[in-house]
């Protein structure tokens, strides 16, 4: 019997290594869901399209391997567009199938017409559209071959009667990916060297393109005498096993980290792309390398920029860096975070009196969590709390929007993560903003049968975005949040949960949350005025925060004043 497009689609993808769709069943999909339901892909229904892209997103982000989701005609496939951004920033190879109207209704204005091609051009490294049934082969070989190679989101758009249409014969068109090894050339090797070699005060910025070169990274360091500060993407992979590690810089970084960058005479930025140009040195050279070359020197002006891979590149590098003596810097900073470590894990292990501050939740999540648990966060404090106070040990991992700064992605990146990786602990760290977003979720966690722990750091506010409005100076604004019972509410769906809100009781709670065999739903109460402490405090931003002070009592609110000073200090 001969093929269907649909059918010819899917066993392509297939063929590339898709293990899971992400989606929501529509008219137009139709023929390819049943094509899935034939093939060895595992279809996951969401709840939202949305849902559904970060999902394959965070499960691509993860495995490296090429993830897939699907949707109908106009709004259908129009929901996944926040989740894709997501996944083609963080390079994540992710394919949408969207579905279109059938082909000779576009053009009219139809009923769910929507040019998918122009929606998605902008966060995609591939977007075309199969016009016939000669191109369904060689195309989705090309769209698999661009997010896999290009480490980015593909978009075939289908219309319904091309997939529903005969197959055409067409050469045996099929997807390769190479690994080839990209470094820069000797005399770009020896010219670093040279600077790195006669120089002084050297600091390292590692970001996340650093993974899998933590040892390079290391003695690099050990050789060059320099503090390791990294961004909060590199913490997974330079944090753990690192006796030179400082910590990160940034608005939610420390001290060491922030003054170990500022301060130096050199920085080597390896495979980061931190986007805040005024956390870069001013009158330091800069020395940049990256697997990407279009980072090179676009955050800010460098001395040296290069294209490679950082292992690759660190190993060619190490044969010709001297060994450097003096380590007077280097101990100082290093001095500075260890001293700062020791404190924040004081503040976070103390038995806090009414309310529960995020960090001491945080802190009992950490020490309970299995040692290759996968950590997803949701954008805002919960996400500042785990990447203070969650421990890296080159077994976790923390997934977060860093670079999309996006709310909600933490469930669903969490049915992901579970889904490619059903053995091991899944953790999402959830805002009480972030999770009502996409609520319906925890009936796909139902549903779809997965073990994810979920926690609520409930403080009745859009946190972040209040923190933000004080620094400002301004009296918050439509950041309140009127929350019920989660728990509650998630027993009544099939999960696990416990609703806490006395601090005496959260390490039971937490170590009996993690012991579920099933999903489970820790809802916390916690202090809605605690603050996220920048590495340094700006004049402006101290004005501002008095200004807002000011205000705050001018206009009867000296109470949130009141419980913001007793929860700070």
């Amino acid at each position: 019997m001969s093929q269907i497009v649909a059918e010819v689609i899917v066993q392509t993808l297939q063929a590339a290594g898709v293990k899971r769709c992400y989606g929501i069943v529509g008219d137009t999909l139709n023929r390819i869901a049943h094509a899935i339901e034939q093939s060895d892909i595992d279809f996951v229904q969401m709840r939202h399209e949305e849902a559904g892209a970060f999902a394959a997103g965070a499960e691509a982000q993860f495995t490296s391997n090429l993830t897939a989701c699907a949707g109908s005609c106009g709004p259908g496939s129009l929901h996944f567009i926040n989740g894709l951004y997501e996944a083609n920033r963080n390079r994540s190879p992710v394919i949408l199938i969207a579905t279109q109207i059938v082909s000779p209704d576009l053009g009219f204005n139809s009923v769910q017409e929507v040019d998918l091609k122009e929606v998605y051009k902008g966060c995609s490294v591939f977007c075309d559209m199969i016009y016939t049934p000669a191109q369904a082969r060689r195309k989705t070989v090309a769209a698999c071959q661009a997010a896999l190679a290009k480490r980015g989101v593909a978009v075939l758009v289908v219309p319904a009667d091309i997939s529903a249409a005969n197959a055409a014969h067409e050469l045996p068109y099929s997807v390769h990916v190479s690994h080839p090894i990209i470094q820069p050339n000797d005399d770009e090797l020896n010219r670093i060297a040279e600077i790195l070699n006669s120089s002084k005060n050297i600091t390292i910025y590692a970001g996340a393109g650093c993974q899998g070169a933590h040892d390079e990274v290391v003695n690099t360091a050990a050789l060059l005498k320099a503090p390791v500060a990294h961004t909060s993407r590199g913490k997974d992979f330079v944090e753990y096993d690192n006796p030179y590690n400082v910590g990160m810089t940034g608005v939610i970084g420390g001290p060491a980290g922030f003054h170990s960058v500022l301060n130096c005479d050199v920085l080597l930025q390896l495979g980061a792309d931190f986007a805040w140009s005024q956390f870069y040195p001013h009158k330091a050279k800069i020395i940049q390398i990256d697997a990407d070359p279009t980072h090179i020197g676009h955050r800010h002006p460098v001395t040296i920029g290069v294209t490679g891979n950082i292992k690759n590149t660190l190993q060619a590098l190490l044969p010709r860096l001297k060994q450097h003596e003096d380590s007077t810097f280097m101990d100082k900073y290093v001095a500075m975070h260890d001293k700062m470590r020791k404190a924040a894990h004081a503040e976070a292990t103390k038995l806090p009196k009414s309310p529960i501050h995020g960090t001491y939740l945080t802190h009992l999540i950490n020490r309970y969590a299995n040692e290759d648990t996968l950590f997803a966060c949701d954008d805002g404090t919960a996400l500042v709390w785990a990447l203070r106070h969650i421990d890296t040990n080159g077994k976790r991992r923390t997934f977060a929007s860093l670079l999309q700064g996006t709310m909600a992605s933490a469930m669903p990146a969490a049915i992901g993560l579970q889904k490619c990786q059903p053995q091991r602990q899944v953790i999402a760290l959830c805002g009480d903003g972030g999770f009502t977003m996409l609520l319906g979720e925890l009936l796909t966690i139902i549903q779809e049968k997965v073990p994810i722990k979920i926690v609520i750091y409930d403080n009745e506010r859009l946190g972040f975005v209040d923190i933000e409005q004080k620094a400002e100076g301004l009296l918050p604004l439509f950041t309140t949040l009127q929350n019920p019972d989660f728990a509650a509410m998630a027993k009544v769906m099939g999960f696990w949960g416990r609703f806490v809100l006395k601090p005496a009781e959260l390490e039971e709670s937490v170590k009996e949350w993690l012991a579920q065999p099933g999903p489970a739903l820790l809802h916390v109460k916690v202090a809605s005025m605690q603050l996220i402490m920048p590495p340094a405090i700006m004049a402006e931003a101290a004005i501002s925060m008095a200004l807002y002070t000011a205000k705050a009592v001018l206009h009867g609110k000296g109470k949130d004043v009141w419980e913001m000073f007793k929860e700070n200090i």
